[in-house]
């Protein structure tokens, strides 16, 4: 599977923005689809899951209650609604996915090519 992560930009604190993640392949109903970021100088973190049928969903403590991750199997796209943004949510989101959720990095074979956000204070 092939995965394109766009939606990114800058916008101030407190705003929103909505990321996507496009799948190419018929069988991407099939896999788990993970969000995670990496800021300049630092390791990349795991931020949301979303299992195959959208029935589980997994959240980074730092990010629980102001996003959410959701999923349309028919379009082949998997979203993270972000609201509440804060300057330290700036970093480049990168999607991923695997044919299990999970919340560790190493778990997910298929990456995307990252989206900048960008949180002005």
């Amino acid at each position: 599977v092939q995965l394109q992560a766009s939606g990114g930009g800058l916008v101030q604190a407190g705003g929103s923005l909505r990321l996507s993640c496009a799948a190419s392949g018929r069988t991407f109903s099939s896999y788990a689809v993970g969000w995670f970021r990496q800021a300049p100088g630092k390791e990349r973190e795991f931020v949301a899951a979303i299992s195959w049928s959208g029935g589980s969903t997994y959240y980074a403590d730092s990010v629980k209650g102001r996003f959410t991750i959701s999923r349309d199997n028919a379009k082949n796209t998997v979203y993270l609604q972000m609201n509440s943004l804060k300057p330290e949510d700036t970093a480049v989101y990168y999607c991923a996915a695997d044919f299990t959720i999970a919340t560790i990095r190493a778990e997910y074979d298929y990456w995307g090519q990252g989206t900048q956000v960008t949180v002005s204070s």
